[in-house]
């Protein structure tokens, strides 16, 4: 129901169904009132998901943080059970190991079996803190069994001294079956041991007055208590003890510790005891503790374990020599001690399924089947848990500061109040939340609202009125509160669980219960004949203009966009200036200045490749005259003035000097500089490869060529004039391990070579996952090399040396480390290398062969040269037929290339202006602009989530389906350490392996997956 208030502010309540005239009319207008309110709390969207969506699955969980983690985490558990279970010979030599596979159809009795089990008893003890004076049980069934096996065992009907605490209402009194079935079934299960035993008596039971209360100790005195049973407090409820109740257990334990036997349910206190930790201790010396190890470790199969201490065991023994009842076999934890006489010789626990912890054994074994694989699950989960939290008293205080968060968290928190009242009550395993919201009154609609909230914290999501889906978000699945239960949601809250975790779980509760509201009122309202606007957002939304459409915003491209020639002779820029018209934007050619009115709202683009100078090019953007630039080669010195942002075309960004963006690394301004790297990369690294090829492997290709024509060669006689060595074998050394850099390297390799690379420590792992060897300094990238090729780019310029930061760095001592008669292939900048030092490794014949592609600049006028190549000119007449000179052609003569380039180019101008986002940024990024994120050739440069995400699901099913394959092979050929198996395997399965390894790598290959990774 909704509260409607009239004129008279009398509050007046009225079901959804029955509102009519007038006050329809109000109750409509609060509906969408508290519609609209839902909506206001909702827009910013969905609060931090959960790093684990399974709140309903017991304190302790695996933690695994999606499908790959526990894919993962499967494998690790494989490999534990291959390193702690051997095969062993009869003279106890390991021959190899037992799988996941072998122990999962193997028998139940044995090694390992035998092993598998005693290692999980012994962790469990362990682990949770028992005192190795108390022994455990362990039997077939969940925690009900485990109570039951207690109880059977424990309680007597032929010891009227015994009298039993439950703390548990009386089944079918009123406080009883307000508990339900569930609540009241231990209570029955003792009532009825009594009720039907010969000498059974009903009387012999004390319960509590209400759930999980533990009286003081003079009072189980007072009443001759020897038995207590704490069940009472429970996940259902999301109760524990109090701190008190625990004092008030132990005294009475304390007063006669052999005749006093406290039985404690534990499954949702193992790990989440939030006491003193003396008190941990107490209880879990002191107390018989049971526990379905599905839930409370975190194992799979259903098993329970009975924590015993010694007086127990003696209660246990005891009665047995005069028994009450029948116990089922699968229960029995006292066994007879002479097998041959199962009914009349003596029953004893010395013999039953029970670990001693003080031998380390397992007395007897379990009589039904279990299953080995979870035994041993529960073993690593254990020793995983103890791994990543620490010891059990750290897991309790890790327990206890959840429950805390929860407190605060609903302390701040009106729409919410918790289950348990009584904070020193709440379970620090489980928390149990209800719903306190003020616009629903109705319990029809409330539970409607329940219902569809947990839709959202699951997969399902929630479909509205007008057809919209709102997808669930699987931030928290079976939150379900028990029937009957003070709670809308229960969840475990167990100390495993990261603090973070517990608060994104509440707000996601609240968010989605918010959604919730918002679609039911929505159905409300459309019974109603009422139109909404959807509350759906659209996913996926597109990037907001920032644009100004009063302005016509002005771009300079001042290098060619087109490296072929058009029918006139000219180099032809049509595709570039056809993509920008497609674009939405306009192509010019000359300056802005001859353009008259320009049209508001487009970007205009304004070509003008032939800058160059200096003084022309200031001319031209000194006065801020262009907002954005688009260049490749050309040098914008720092006082050009672009407010917008710059993109060069290529890597390297050295030759964008302006201040606008900070300079050449774009470190600081007030514009973004952006590049497009990888178009050009190949290009280079293949014009690279060329110029080695001109000179490695030595075939004199020409001489030989001449005499072929002139007739003057016999190949059984002349070849042996001709001797040469191949690439392969031959050591590339590599500076730098950028895009071009990669390439070059990959290219080497494929020639087999040995390619080793210089690049700063980060890039490693990537460099020796390529087959390259890593280098941490040039020389020792260049010792023994045969070959030398940098590919670093300028670095930052320094105002007071007036050199950029790679400048000379491939010196003197490089060029010694080198093996005599090197070849040196500088594709990169000309300055990199030092000059003088070439000069002295040519002369010498250290270096062979020099290839350089460095900028030549020419003044029109007055002929004079400039730029990197010129110091190698001046060297060149002194080493004629050992260099070989280019005009920085490699990088920028490649139509493909350079037009992709461009394209992109305008691309990521285009998004500034419209958008402020930088794609590709390199330096950086300035107030009030967004990381668009980087975007390279497929295959070229790093690889990145997108290269991923961009795959076909056929594809995604290819590359699944052959690493299963290979994962299979190759974990088998690891696991199998018999030879004549291992054989075996191999020759089956080989064919198998390198069909899917073709096919995985070439998948890889293809979609650009292989290379260095970086968003």
């Amino acid at each position: 129901m909704i509260e409607l208030t009239e004129k008279n502010n009398t509050p007046v309540r009225m079901h959804f169904n029955y509102l009519a005239g007038n006050t329809f009319m109000t109750s409509i207008e609060q509906i969408k009132a508290a519609r609209e309110s839902a909506l206001s709390l909702t827009q910013n969207g969905a609060p931090q998901a959960t790093s684990n969506q399974f709140f309903g699955v017991g304190p302790i969980t695996d933690m695994t943080l999606n499908e790959v983690d526990a894919r993962q985490l499967r494998f690790e558990f494989d490999a534990w059970i291959e390193e702690n279970y051997p095969k062993l010979d009869d003279k106890g030599n390991r021959i190899g190991s037992f799988t996941t596979a072998e122990i999962g159809r193997g028998m139940h009795r044995g090694y390992p079996a035998d092993k598998v089990l005693n290692d999980m008893m012994r962790e469990i003890h362990r682990y949770f803190g028992f005192p190795k004076s108390n022994s455990m049980a362990v039997g077939l069934g969940g925690g009900h069994s485990g109570f039951t096996a207690a109880a059977l065992h424990l309680m007597t009907a032929n010891d009227p001294s015994q009298i039993v605490f439950v703390d548990t209402p009386k089944p079918e009194s009123a406080e009883g079956k307000a508990g339900g079935f569930f609540r009241q079934s231990w209570g029955t299960q003792l009532t009825e041991l009594q009720r039907y035993a010969t000498n059974g008596d009903e009387s012999r039971i004390i319960f509590a007055e209400g759930e999980g209360a533990i009286p003081s100790a003079s009072f189980l005195l007072e009443k001759g208590v020897k038995l207590f049973f704490g069940v009472g407090h429970e996940t259902t409820g999301a109760t524990t003890y109090t701190e008190q109740e625990i004092r008030n257990l132990l005294e009475w334990v304390d007063a006669n510790p052999e005749e006093h036997h406290a039985v404690i349910d534990a499954t949702s206190l193992l790990g989440a005891m939030p006491w003193a930790q003396e008190l941990v201790d107490g209880v879990l010396a002191k107390c018989n503790m049971f526990m379905p190890f599905q839930k409370a470790i975190g194992g799979i199969s259903g098993y329970f374990i009975v924590s015993l201490t010694k007086p127990a065991l003696a209660r246990i023994n005891a009665n047995q020599k005069d028994p009450s009842w029948a116990i089922p076999r699968q229960l029995k934890i006292a066994v007879p001690r002479d097998a041959k006489a199962p009914l009349s010789s003596e029953k004893t626990t010395d013999l039953g399924p029970i670990y001693d912890a003080e031998k380390d054994q397992m007395l007897g074994g379990i009589i039904n089947t279990f299953s080995t694989l979870a035994f041993a699950e529960t073993t690593f989960a254990v020793l995983r848990n103890e791994r990543m939290i620490g010891d059990v008293y750290t897991l309790n205080a890790r327990s206890k500061a959840n429950r805390d968060l929860v407190n605060q968290w609903i302390e701040n928190n009106d729409l919410f109040e918790l289950g348990v009242s009584n904070s020193d009550s709440r379970g620090a395993a489980v928390t149990l939340l209800k719903v306190t919201d003020k616009d629903i009154t109705d319990a029809d609609v409330h539970n409607r609202i329940i219902v569809k909230s947990k839709q959202m914290l699951g997969y399902e999501g929630i479909t509205h009125t007008d057809g919209a889906h709102e997808k669930g978000l699987d931030v928290a699945r079976y939150v379900n509160a028990f029937p009957g239960s003070p709670g809308d949601y229960r969840a475990w809250i167990g100390g495993i669980r990261p603090a973070q975790d517990i608060t994104a779980l509440l707000d996601n509760i609240q968010y989605c219960y918010l959604r919730a509201k918002n679609a039911v009122l929505e159905e409300i309202l459309a019974e109603k004949g009422e139109s909404f606007e959807s509350a759906v957002s659209a996913s996926g939304a597109a990037d907001v203009r920032v644009d100004d459409a009063d302005r016509a915003y002005k771009v300079l491209i001042a290098d060619l966009v087109g490296m072929v020639f058009n029918a006139d002779g000219e180099a032809d820029c049509s595709e570039v200036a056809a993509y920008i018209k497609s674009q939405g934007g306009e192509f010019h050619f000359g300056s802005v200045s001859e353009a008259g009115d320009l049209e508001k709202g487009k970007v205009h683009f304004f070509y003008q490749p032939s800058l160059s100078r200096e003084d022309e090019l200031l001319a031209e953007t000194g006065e801020g005259q262009y907002d954005a630039v688009i260049a490749a080669a050309t040098f914008f010195p720092a006082e050009s003035k672009f407010e917008l942002g710059g993109v060069r075309i290529g890597a390297g960004t050295g030759n964008m000097g302006s201040a606008s963006w900070g300079g050449g690394n774009g470190e600081g301004g007030v514009a973004p500089l952006m590049n497009t790297p990888s178009f050009n990369s190949r290009a280079t690294a293949q014009a690279a490869m060329k110029a080695l090829l001109k000179v490695l492997p030595d075939l004199q290709v020409s001489a030989m060529h001449d005499r072929v024509v002139a007739g003057d060669f016999d190949t059984g006689k002349n070849l042996a004039e001709f001797p040469t060595t191949k690439l392969e074998g031959k050591k590339l050394a590599v500076v730098g391990y950028g895009n071009i850099g990669r390439e070059v390297a990959k290219l080497g390799a494929a020639f087999g070579m040995n390619v080793s690379v210089y690049a700063r420590p980060a890039h490693q792992k990537w460099i020796e996952s390529e087959g390259f060897t890593y280098a941490a300094s040039i020389v020792e990238a260049a010792q023994g090399a045969d070959v030398l090729s940098p590919h670093t780019g300028l670095g930052a310029f320094n105002a007071d040396t007036g050199k950029f930061a790679n400048s000379d760095i491939i010196n003197a001592d490089v060029f010694s480390a080198m093996n005599q008669g090197a070849v040196l292939v500088n594709y990169d900048r000309g300055e990199v290398v030092d000059i003088e030092a070439l000069d002295a490794a040519l002369a010498s014949g250290q270096i062979r062969y020099a290839a350089i592609d460095a900028d030549l600049f020419k003044n029109p006028e007055t002929g004079e040269l400039s730029g990197p190549m010129v110091p190698y000119r001046n060297i060149y007449e002194k080493h004629v037929g050992k260099m070989e000179l280019l005009p920085h052609a490699a990088a920028d003569t490649e139509h493909v290339s350079r037009v992709e380039g461009a394209k992109q180019a305008v691309d990521q101008i285009l998004s500034v202006i419209k958008y402020r986002k930088v794609v590709n940024l390199k330096g950086d990024l300035p107030a009030g602009y967004t990381d668009g994120g980087a975007k390279t050739v497929n295959g070229v440069g790093k690889v990145n989530s997108s290269s991923v995400a961009n795959l076909s699901d056929e594809q995604i099913k290819q590359l699944a389906d052959s690493a299963t394959q290979l994962a299979a092979f190759w974990g088998a050929i690891n696991a199998t350490q018999d030879a004549d198996k291992r054989a075996a395997l191999v020759a089956e399965y080989t064919e198998m392996m390198v069909l899917n390894s073709n096919i995985y790598g070439t998948l890889l290959a293809q979609n650009g997956l292989q290379g260095p990774f970086g968003n």
